[in-house]
């Protein structure tokens, strides 16, 4: 998985990476919201999602400490990091202001 991450961050677009588990209830409060995300900024931006439990490796090599962890990629460089649920309105301005 390690591999095929840095393929899909190290892209001109804009990655959002969602760090998530199942069991966890504000992850399950996020993912409708950057559902609407993506509807809003469509193709300008790739979102993934990142099963924490499935994927121990990458969870430990960045540093995951809870969930969820929202993560944004350009060029494989990280642009922005933040733990916890936000609003639909403030994950695309920090989208929008921090790499489109």
């Amino acid at each position: 998985m390690t591999d095929s991450f840095q393929n899909i961050i190290n892209t001109d677009k804009p990655v959002l990476v969602d760090f998530f588990a199942n069991w966890c209830g504000p992850c399950k409060m996020l993912s409708p919201i950057l559902k609407e995300v993506k509807d809003n900024l469509g193709e300008r931006i790739s979102i993934i999602k990142i099963d924490v439990d499935k994927n121990q490796e990458l969870a430990t090599k960045y540093q995951v400490r809870g969930v969820p962890t929202m993560m944004l990629f350009k060029n494989g460089k990280q642009l922005w990091r933040q733990s916890g649920v936000l609003s639909k309105d403030d994950i695309i301005k920090t989208i929008t202001d921090k790499s489109l």
